[in-house]
C-alpha cells in the first residue's frame, strides 16, 4: 500500500483491490451519480474493474485517483486526486483534479481538504504547470470547493450533452493563493 499524503484525519493512498466494498458503496449509490450521468454501477465486480482501470493509470500516466481513509475508523470516505484526462474535453488533454465522496462524508470538509492536499501533491511532488477541473454547472456544491480552493472559471463546455463548468489553475496562481489564502 503506497500512502501518498497524511493528514489529521485522512490517509490519502493508492486504491487497492480490496477497496471494492468501498467503491461500490461509493458508486452505486444514485445520489452520488446525480451530477454523473446517473449511472450508478450495480454489481462489485463493476466496482473491482473501476479499481483496476484507476490502478492502470498509475502504470500508464504515474497518477491516477487515490483512495480516502478515515484515519480513525479505517473506513473508505471514497476518493480524491489528480488524474491524466483525456476523454472529457476533446481539443486537449489535461491534470484533473478530482474526489468523489460516500454520501454519509459529505458536508465536512473531506472534499475540500482533500483537494487542496492534491493541487499541493500536483504543484510540489509532481511539478504540474497547471491543473484543470470540471463539473456539471448544476453541481453547486462542486463548484463552490473548486473556486474556494483558487480555481478559476475559463469557461463552460458541453459533454454528453450536459453543461459544465470548466475550471483552471497555473502553478504560479497557486503559489500566490496559498500563501495569501
Amino acid at each position: 500500500m503506497k500512502i501518498h499524503i497524511e493528514t489529521e484525519r485522512l490517509i490519502i493512498r493508492d486504491l487497492e483491490e480490496h477497496d471494492a466494498k468501498g467503491i461500490f458503496a461509493l458508486d452505486s449509490d444514485p445520489e452520488v451519480h446525480q451530477f454523473l450521468g446517473k449511472k450508478p454501477i450495480q454489481t462489485l465486480k463493476e466496482a473491482e474493474e473501476i479499481i483496476a482501470y484507476i490502478r492502470n493509470q498509475y502504470v500508464e500516466n504515474g497518477i491516477g485517483r487515490w483512495a480516502v481513509i478515515d484515519k480513525e475508523t479505517d473506513d473508505f470516505i471514497g476518493w480524491t486526486g489528480l488524474k491524466y484526462e483525456k476523454e472529457l474535453r476533446k481539443e486537449f488533454n489535461y491534470y484533473d483534479l478530482g474526489y468523489r465522496l460516500r454520501k454519509k462524508y459529505w458536508g465536512k470538509g473531506i472534499a475540500t481538504e482533500t483537494a487542496i492536499e492534491s493541487l499541493k501533491y500536483g504543484f510540489e511532488k509532481l511539478n504540474l504547470k497547471e491543473i484543470g477541473a470540471a463539473a456539471d454547472i448544476k453541481h453547486l456544491a462542486s463548484n463552490k470547493i473548486l473556486t474556494k480552493i483558487g480555481l478559476k472559471l475559463i469557461d463552460t463546455f458541453e459533454y454528453n450533452g450536459v453543461p459544465h463548468n470548466w475550471y483552471n489553475l497555473k502553478k504560479t496562481e497557486w503559489l500566490e493563493f496559498s500563501n495569501f489564502g
